[in-house]
């Protein structure tokens, strides 16, 4: 499955709700999380995913509520 790192604000999100995204399980557009990572300061958090393509990125983060400002597919040495 290609992996995909994305970015968008925080919005107010605190560390709990983001370990529930973390956590979440595969979604009905076949995203999975492997990894979230914040940075209050600059009011940004980052997702490393698994999912089919960008659209279904899209899909996801707008289900919740996010609007990505970057999305793009990276490969990983782990």
């Amino acid at each position: 499955m290609p992996k995909f790192l994305d970015v968008h604000p925080l919005k107010g999100v605190d560390e709990e709700s983001l370990r529930r995204f973390q956590n979440a399980p595969v979604d009905e557009f076949q995203v999975k999380a492997i990894n979230l990572m914040y940075n209050y300061d600059a009011d940004r958090f980052y997702c490393l995913l698994e999912a089919p393509n960008k659209q279904a990125i899209k899909d996801h983060h707008n289900k919740y509520g996010f609007e990505c400002e970057l999305i793009t597919e990276v490969k990983t040495t782990a």
